[in-house]
């Protein structure tokens, strides 16, 4: 049988000179013959000793996972994007295949330098950039015009889905400028230490959402009985003086059926007020962007997530905010956010949470090394340090201004981080009641993910997943890769897709009328 024989360029990437191995851009058989292997400067470099140029793949490589450039010996640290990625299990020849099989943890310790690689972006050149959205009473501005219906307690959750369905297929058409009504329902509220860690975050993610910008409207619905009651929902809140605010509690209100009644007559009295509000013309600096990724592969660090770095630049230095966060998912990169810190206390803080997850997952039993996913894995990612190096490229380069526990209002502009877990609903729910008004959703796998009221962009970080699920993604990052684009030519389009659709334009998870059922704030400690 034929030897198959390759450049390989054409089916390679080399992240960097001195990495170890580099990523497949197409399923490579065992005994393929790569040509154009390069030589080096040092006995390790690709290509060094006795060789005509070619590499040998002595195992099958499937797209999107790592190909050894260089020899490894057993314990040693493996490289990629110039950084640990975790330490070889066993010994690792050229052509290897790379992965869980002979590639474990790295659990040295990363240097810690604070502030030593802030930058100042780059001024932006043309006219000021605009996007058509609501401005607020309070100054802020929103990107979709809803009505909300936030619930106290899972008991009244159901009662919240009765009064939303009434307004679902041609009952809003006589208000055209009203995005629809949607009924935020969750599984906890009740049996919940008041003063409790669990349930302070619970109720700051519902007093978040209560506060949305995209919230044009709130009608707060509880049970009567519950630990979180429907009042302190709203108790200190300064909400705007345009958002109308109605609460009803079921016990006192008659039951379910009462409520419902009375809910869709509020509701109903409401929506003239809000369909009578307009977009306008508003500064791209009162934007406030989340990143988030899911159902990552061994692209996502290369295509989709610095490309969304790269639009997180853009809007940065446009005055604007963007949130990074999956705090599980940050470590092993977190040295490279610390040394963009604006200042030591910022830096303390990404720490503190750093040291609280440790804690929190060895109480359960568990390491922070036990992410990735089996998705993950399929994808091409080994390591939770590989998965988290290419994380941090959706926060891009620009200097960490604040960082913020789960759901607390993000006030601070640049770019920032906020601590939520790596499970993506719940990672969304909290930079969404954090002040999110757009979000970006990078997958490698296929996430279908929406996040009301905020609209979603799906983003796939490679041209196979793009075309088998074109109907659920808004941007094919893929074609970095393939090359028929580049990081910043994709990071500029996305940047513009941000505009447009913070200005109206449905993304997918729109269309599909997703992003109720995604709201799943943390539960976190003991029901009683």
């Amino acid at each position: 049988m034929k030897t198959a024989t390759t450049d390989l360029a054409d089916c390679v990437l080399v992240l960097r000179p001195d990495d170890h191995v580099g990523v497949a851009t197409r399923d490579l058989q065992d005994g393929t013959v790569l040509t154009g292997f390069p030589g080096g400067g040092h006995d390790d470099a690709p290509g060094a000793g006795d060789h005509d140029g070619t590499l040998v793949v002595r195992q099958s490589v499937p797209r999107g996972h790592k190909l050894a450039l260089r020899p490894v010996a057993a314990g040693e640290q493996v490289r990629k994007y110039g950084q640990s990625i975790g330490r070889a299990t066993t010994a690792i020849a050229v052509g290897d295949h790379v992965h869980t099989h002979n590639l474990g943890m790295d659990d040295a310790d990363r240097a810690y330098e604070v502030g030593t690689a802030r930058v100042t972006l780059p001024a932006p050149t043309g006219p000021e950039r605009t996007f058509d959205g609501y401005l607020r009473a309070d100054g802020r501005v929103g990107t979709r015009n809803y009505v909300g219906i936030v619930t106290s307690v899972n008991c009244s959750a159901s009662t919240a889905r009765l009064v939303a369905d009434q307004f679902r297929g041609r009952a809003l058409d006589a208000f055209p400028h009203v995005d629809g009504v949607v009924a935020l329902t969750h599984d906890t509220g009740c049996g919940l230490v008041p003063t409790s860690e669990g349930a302070q975050i619970t109720l700051r993610t519902l007093r978040g959402y209560a506060d949305h910008p995209n919230i044009a409207a709130l009608l707060v619905l509880g049970l009567g009985c519950e630990m979180l009651p429907a009042q302190s929902l709203l108790d200190g809140l300064d909400l705007p003086a345009d958002k109308p605010v109605r609460t009803l509690v079921i016990q006192d209100n008659g039951g379910i059926r009462a409520t419902v009644r009375a809910g869709v007559a509020a509701i109903e009295e409401m929506l003239p007020a809000v369909d009578a509000l307009r977009r306008t013309p508003q500064p791209v600096s009162e934007l406030v962007l989340g990143l988030n990724c899911g159902g990552s592969d061994g692209y996502s660090g290369i295509t989709a997530n610095p490309a969304l770095g790269h639009a997180s630049d853009l809007l940065v230095a446009r005055g604007g905010t963007s949130i990074l966060a999956e705090t599980p998912e940050v470590f092993g990169a977190e040295h490279l956010l610390l040394r963009r810190a604006v200042s030591p206390d910022v830096g303390q803080k990404l720490l503190d949470r750093i040291d609280w997850w440790k804690q929190y997952t060895a109480a359960g039993g568990g390491t922070l090394d036990n992410n990735p996913s089996p998705g993950n894995k399929a994808g091409g990612l080994t390591t939770i340090l590989e998965k988290s190096l290419g994380a941090v490229a959706k926060g891009g380069t620009a200097e960490l201004t604040a960082v913020y526990e789960y759901a607390e209002p993000v006030r601070t502009r640049g770019f920032t981080f906020m601590d939520t877990p790596g499970y993506d609903p719940v990672s969304v729910t909290g930079i969404v009641a954090g002040g999110a008004t757009v979000v970006v959703f990078t997958t490698g796998r296929g996430s279908v993910l929406g996040c009301k009221p905020t609209p979603s962009i799906k983003v796939s970080t490679n041209t196979a997943t793009y075309l088998r699920m074109r109907e659920d993604m808004d941007l094919n990052a893929g074609r970095i890769v393939d090359g028929t684009a580049t990081v910043a030519s994709v990071g500029e389009e996305l940047f513009d897709l941000v505009v447009e659709v913070a200005s109206g334009r449905q993304t997918v998870s729109e269309e599909l009328d997703l992003g109720a059922d995604e709201f799943v704030p943390w539960q976190l400690g003991a029901v009683t």
